[in-house]
């Protein structure tokens, strides 16, 4: 096995292993085996039961507050596990630094991240922090909660109860990015021709409460995304690209993004497509998998999440996704879903679009039907392909959104959108 994002391998006990110690206790369980090269060749500890002694010394002496791990030795080979869960106490601090994981290396975090780390371990929210603004106005809010649930004036007991204040009675960052005005980012819309280099139509919403920007990029995504066709005496609506989906996708951006770095939401339409690109990864403490495929919602911005769906911009919380990808349940072609560590881009396909792959594309995608997911050894071995074809096609399959991919190392699996 080689390393991993979540596995690391040390020959010895050296200092270095307890930046990989804050960065699992910061942003994720992890493992370090002692007494594996980096190649994953085994070659053992001597004297473990001291080493582990004197690794256990080592994380009590450097890391503040202390972490929670557990060591195990294999009397097989005197390979030491020093398994690191995820702390609740943010930051884990090494030599007065916090880390993270990038990619199998560990390294310092920014004063962002820092910063939301310190938050998160005192279980605050960015959303829930103070805002200067003295000149908050809430005609937008007000006019939404009139129409959707029947509230007759918007008052700062109604802002208390939405979350807008603090304990010391000040209005928060969540009230600012629901004010009228207010100095955070918004949202980018760029209508292209039939390149990135062609621009037809663009628009930003930016210093304005989320609401209007909501409504704004739905008025945009209404003008080239649906018109209305004459069918006998009837005029019908038609939907290039489905209306709930869009409308799923716009508001879980808006919610889940992260508001302390300023950077707009990117909403890029083509004929054939629509890429939705919000500021910042995933939640701590959520899968990809999770992400994807559960109901499990880890809200970034509870305070907006849950104004919004008191508005009815989003539903059930966790079902977004799920929501997203039944609009095209009838559809060759899925919506996609891009994870990066700093993005997340969600791909809505016109709803004419239809697959174009090779034979040995469709070869592949045919075994892939159904609810099973296969490594690529198995799918090589099932084909009667080398493993660098199968590889190959697998990569272009998941690149255009035909395939999904899980895990990684070995324990990597694909299984058809």
């Amino acid at each position: 096995m080689k390393e991993t994002r979540t596995l690391e391998y040390k020959s010895e006990v050296t200092n270095s292993f307890l930046k990989t110690v804050s960065a699992f206790s910061n942003f994720g369980t992890g493992k370090i085996m002692f007494g594996v090269a980096d190649d994953g060749v085994v070659i053992g500890i001597d004297d473990p039961d001291q080493i582990c002694l004197d690794i256990e010394n080592k994380i009590n002496d450097s890391i503040s507050p202390k972490p929670d791990y557990s060591l195990s030795i294999n009397r097989l080979n005197n390979v030491i596990t020093l398994d690191v869960k995820e702390g609740r106490y943010k930051p884990y601090l090494y030599k007065g630094k916090a880390y993270q994981r990038s990619d199998t290396a560990s390294v310092e975090v920014d004063q962002i991240e820092l910063k939301r780390l310190t938050l998160e371990g005192n279980n605050l929210y960015f959303e829930s922090l103070v805002n200067e603004d003295k000149d908050m106005t809430f005609e937008e809010l007000e006019k939404s909660l009139i129409e959707k649930l029947g509230i007759t004036k918007v008052n700062d007991d109604t802002l208390r109860t939405l979350g807008l204040y603090t304990k010391e009675g000040q209005l928060n960052n969540a009230a600012s990015l629901l004010s009228d005005k207010n100095n955070f980012s918004g949202i980018d819309v760029a209508r292209f021709g039939n390149s990135i280099d062609e621009i037809l139509d663009r628009e930003s919403f930016t210093h304005m409460s989320i609401i209007t920007q909501y409504d704004k990029a739905l008025n945009m995504y209404r003008r080239y995304y649906q018109y209305e066709q004459i069918k006998g005496v009837d005029r019908v609506l038609i939907e290039k690209v489905p209306e709930k989906a869009f409308r799923e996708a716009v508001a879980n951006a808006l919610v889940h993004r992260t508001w302390d770095i300023n950077a707009n939401i990117r909403i890029s339409m083509f004929e054939d497509r629509i890429e939705i690109t919000s500021p910042g990864g995933l939640p701590s403490g959520i899968s990809e998998d999770e992400y994807l495929h559960g109901n499990i919602s880890t809200l970034r911005n509870p305070i907006l999440g849950n104004i919004f769906f008191r508005l009815h911009y989003i539903e059930m919380f966790g079902t977004g996704i799920k929501r997203i990808v039944d609009a095209y349940k009838e559809c060759q072609i899925k919506p996609r879903f891009e994870i990066k560590d700093n993005s997340i881009t969600v791909t809505l396909p016109v709803l004419s679009a239809t697959m174009s792959v090779t034979s040995d594309e469709n070869k592949l995608l045919e075994l892939l039907t159904g609810e099973m997911r296969y490594s690529s050894s198995e799918i090589a071995e099932k084909l009667n392909w080398s493993k660098d074809k199968t590889v190959r096609i697998l990569n272009a399959l998941v690149d255009v959104g035909y395939v999904t991919k899980y895990g990684t190392g070995r324990g990597t699996r694909y299984s058809k959108k």
